[in-house]
């Protein structure tokens, strides 16, 4: 039994009090209407007193039937569906059309319960004093008038299910979005930890080949790496950052990795920001790595021209570098930050952000336009 109690609890709705307070207050404005009106109008306490047994009267079963239906037919039988059905047993093996066909039997044995005073009259009509005898256009006034209060219960009923229906499925959608929100959060979160061991990963890569080259520029490349690391550890945890820092880091990471270039390599930079707005952290690195891992040749001239500025609302950032593809066997430029960079991009600024790639005589374009 006290399971049987947890699970009408769970499925009427638990402790959303609210709901049913602002129930109770709408049929409570309904029923105090007419008496309130007959007092303003008579001042006659005594009519309002008649007024209101005759309004709740008529207005008991109907509002009985409204709540059976909002916080017990409703959720338990009309509205089950496959989490609410584990969780109250007693239903959990019934199909949706046995379900439906005990809610109409329930609403028929409930609206005739609610309405036992029509059915009292007519059973003890014979020991009623003075009982008027009942005619035939009596009898079939009478008929007629519990026909037409059983089919206001029947649509006291509906509403009180349409009713449901409009807040579940409000209920369902702030789920959803809650749900969306938590998994949209989660994979920045992942996204972002994938981007720093790949940075990390290819700058160390970086600092390797400096070291057989120049110890000496490898140590204070080591010292810089330092700072882009405090940076990427301890400085992008929100979601989003100061363009200021990031302008920072883009330039300090441009230089560590211009240690590697040789003279045939010009690289060239500009970055124009007004303001210091906010935008999603290390979201440019992936495409300047590309541009280093995809457009320098030890033997041929090699271009790199970075752009960033802020033109109003928007931000601005090309990347334009010479195109020389790795073979199969070089995985190092495997593409893994420009598809997180373009995920990232999708989940954070959705239609706020354009992004265009293209290739045209031997140099490769990135541009990205974002609206902050």
């Amino acid at each position: 039994m006290k399971e049987f109690m947890k699970d009408l609890y769970k499925a009427m709705g638990g402790k959303h009090l609210s709901i049913w307070l602002v129930q109770v207050a709408v049929w409570a404005i309904i029923i105090l209407t007419l008496p309130m009106a007959t007092w303003l109008s008579t001042q006659d306490t005594e009519a309002a007193k008649t007024s209101f047994n005759v309004v709740f009267d008529l207005l008991l079963s109907p509002f009985l039937i409204y709540f059976v239906n909002f916080f017990v037919f409703g959720p338990l039988l009309f509205f089950m569906d496959e989490k609410e059905a584990h969780a109250f047993r007693l239903f959990n093996k019934l199909s949706n059309r046995t379900r439906y066909l005990i809610f109409a039997l329930c609403n028929l044995i409930a609206i005739p319960l609610f309405n036992n005073k029509f059915f009292m009259i007519w059973w003890h009509r014979n020991s009623i004093p003075d009982m008027p005898e009942m005619t035939t256009n009596m009898w079939i006034g009478f008929f007629s008038g519990m026909f037409m209060f059983f089919l206001l219960n029947c649509i006291v009923a509906a509403i009180a299910i349409g009713i449901r229906h409009f807040i579940r499925t409000r209920q369902i959608r702030q789920q959803l979005k809650d749900e969306q929100a938590k998994h949209t959060e989660a994979e920045l979160a992942w996204l972002k930890n994938q981007i720093n061991p790949h940075f990390l990963f290819n700058t160390l890569n970086n600092i390797s080949s400096l070291t057989q080259i120049d110890p000496d520029a490898a140590q204070d490349a080591i010292a810089q790496l330092s700072d882009l690391l405090r940076y990427a550890m301890y400085e992008t945890n929100k979601k989003t950052v100061p363009i200021s820092g990031e302008v920072e880091f883009m330039r300090n990471y441009i230089s560590l990795m211009k240690l590697r270039c040789n003279e045939k390599t010009e690289v060239k930079t500009t970055f124009n920001v007004e303001q210091d707005v906010e935008i999603a952290p290390l979201l440019f690195i992936s495409l300047i790595e590309n541009a280093f891992k995809h457009g320098v040749s030890s033997s041929r001239s090699s271009i790199i021209d970075i752009h960033l500025e802020q033109k109003n609302h928007s931000i601005i950032f090309t990347c334009d570098n010479t195109n020389y593809p790795k073979d199969d066997a070089d995985r190092s430029g495997s593409g893994i930050g420009l598809e997180n960079t373009r995920r990232r991009l999708e989940l954070m600024y959705a239609d706020h952000y354009t992004w265009q790639k293209w290739l045209e005589n031997d140099i490769y374009h990135v541009y990205i336009k974002l609206s902050v």
